[in-house]
């Protein structure tokens, strides 16, 4: 791991905005780092507002669509609503059809098959529009780049409103409407929401035609808040508000769908991160390992009963996921030791048999391992298909760019991309990926970096700290948990090896002049050495809260020790 303390705040901002908000030096410097100067910078950081939120209509092409759906309105239309089978696609979905089904009746969805469809538009799903006559289709989470498909479509007399929140290309579909704030002309203040909140943005704009405010809308955050999660987007301006308010409907008043998940998984006051990891999962496994529809089904569902039968067919989907991610991570692990791929600054491996709805979680396991840009590819009909990955700092779209000639079909973000080839172009394509990643990677990201907020000691860890952090929160990209390093610590002499294969680390530490405390450290087992003894360390920690039997104490969240 690499350390790497970010820079001090300059001291006279420092001094300003400690006094502004009469907080000591810590959160002040955990601020600034944010990007929080003044004292209503503070204030709409620590008290969110949906008020924040902007105008839908300065989204570009906002009143095309709006205009399009409203005359779908009153003809008596039928709109199909398409969306991607991850997520951020099927959260998008249900968002949207449950709302247009406040306003009309001829409304159905449609989830391409990962398998049979791929990707985004398909034609099976225009031509599926067409046979049953829609007329309409709006397109979520997928569709900036379908300028094929959207020409296909309008030659069948289906229009298109597409709201994405990918990178166009050079050119933009005929649709009647894309809403994309990534558009170069586009001028809405925030770029960075999902596809979720692209959607969020056109109900809200349709929802002020009928003299409704975003407060009537919160209904839908649960979906909002699980779609910003599980895309990874950054948690800052709009998002962190919606994410907000998304999660107090998680923890209050969810949908029954995410409430009958929230049941399985047995746990109360989630947190973003509880989102990312327990509920996103099973709702993306009905399109990894089965059909997209069975998640909208789960998220539509307005009767509990049934909510939670469908969670249980999801969740045995989840079970079979995990148990493919295991087996496939195995052997894709054994592939990069017989090739001794290590060696290189690429981990590119193949196997025509592995599941395709589990190959991107694999190539984030073997990044776990193998720390460099990862792909992972699997058999896809006559082609091969394959989930891309990177580090931290590297963007692995722009790499796939590069490689264009050797690709069939790309597209995604900076850190998570998919790509389809023909097999016979595999071993070009993968010389080229090494050659380019080789040659425009900073080496040093090839090492994992830890991001270090602030050196503070051990005395300074309270619960009027802990309580501030917790209104730091949601935490995401743009907004992680901070981090900190305290040097000189010493563990009491009862340190120990927990958990299956003694994988964690859990010790008790003291340090002059500071109360002892708990220290729990994932994954960090192999390091008891460094603190035996009671040998002097440092280490690297979030503060953290641990329950037991209804006591809540402070303890330190270890990201990484060193003597």
């Amino acid at each position: 791991m690499r350390w790497t303390l970010k820079p001090k705040p300059e001291a006279k901002k420092l001094e300003a905005l400690q006094k502004a908000l009469q907080v000591d030096e810590v959160v002040a410097a955990l601020l600034l780092q944010r990007g929080i100067e003044t004292y209503e910078e503070a204030k709409t950081f620590f008290r969110p507002s949906l008020d924040d939120l902007h105008d839908p209509f300065l989204m570009q092409d906002m009143n095309k669509a709006v205009a399009r759906i409203e005359a779908a309105f009153a003809n008596g239309e039928n709109i199909l609503v398409f969306g991607d089978y991850d997520v951020d696609g099927t959260s998008s979905v249900a968002l949207m059809s449950s709302y247009l089904k406040t306003r009309t009746a001829n409304v159905a969805t449609y989830i391409p098959d990962r398998y049979e469809e791929g990707y985004g538009v398909s034609y099976q799903g225009i031509d599926f529009a067409n046979d049953n006559d829609f007329s309409l289709i709006i397109a979520l989470d997928c569709g900036v780049k379908a300028i094929d498909k959207v020409a296909y479509a309008k030659e069948k007399g289906v229009d298109f409103i597409i709201c994405d929140h990918h990178r166009p290309g050079e050119n933009l579909p005929e649709a009647i409407a894309v809403l994309d704030p990534k558009r170069e002309d586009c001028k809405y203040p925030y770029k960075e929401l999902c596809g979720c909140g692209v959607g969020f943005k056109l109900i809200q704009a349709l929802a002020s035609k009928e003299n409704k405010t975003v407060e009537d809308l919160t209904e839908y955050l649960d979906l909002v808040a699980t779609a910003i999660g599980a895309d990874i987007v950054p948690i800052t301006g709009e998002n962190r508000v919606l994410a907000y308010f998304g999660m107090q409907v998680i923890n209050a008043n969810p949908r029954p769908g995410i409430q009958a998940i929230i049941n399985q998984v047995k746990k109360t006051n989630l947190t973003i991160t509880d989102v990312v990891f327990t509920v996103a999962p099973r709702i993306n496994a009905a399109g990894r390992m089965k059909h997209g529809n069975y998640a909208v089904t789960l998220l539509t569902e307005m009767d509990f009963d049934l909510a939670e039968k469908y969670a249980a067919e999801i969740e045995e989907f989840n079970t079979d996921r995990k148990d493919a991610d295991r087996r496939i991570t195995e052997e894709a692990l054994e592939q990069i030791e017989e090739q001794k791929e290590q060696e290189g600054f690429t981990s590119v491996v193949y196997h025509e048999t592995w599941h395709k709805g589990v190959i991107g979680i694999v190539a984030s396991r073997l990044i776990e391992t193998y720390y460099r840009p990862t792909l992972v590819f699997t058999k896809s009909g006559d082609k091969l298909a394959a989930s891309a990955r990177s580090v931290s700092g590297f963007d692995v779209y722009n790499a796939l760019e590069a490689c264009a000639e050797h690709i069939e079909q790309f597209g995604g973000h900076k850190y998570a991309a998919g790509l389809t080839l023909k097999e016979e172009n595999y071993e070009a394509f993968k010389q080229a990926f090494e050659d380019v990643v080789s040659k425009t990677i900073d080496k040093s990201l090839l090492t994992p970096e830890i991001k270090i907020d602030r050196q503070i000691d051990l005395h300074q860890v309270d619960d009027k700290l802990m309580r501030i952090m917790r209104q730091f929160g949601p935490f995401g990209p743009g907004n992680m948990t901070p981090i900190f390093v305290t040097e000189n610590l010493k563990d009491t002499g009862y340190g120990k090896c927990v958990g299956e294969d003694d994988k964690h680390l859990r010790i008790t530490v003291t340090q002059p002049k500071a109360n002892k405390m708990v220290c729990i450290g994932f994954g960090l087992g192999n390091k008891l050495h460094l603190i035996e003894d009671k040998k002097p360390f440092k280490a690297v920690y979030s503060v953290d809260e641990n329950e037991w039997k209804g006591n809540v104490s402070l303890q330190l969240k270890l990201r990484d020790i060193k003597q």
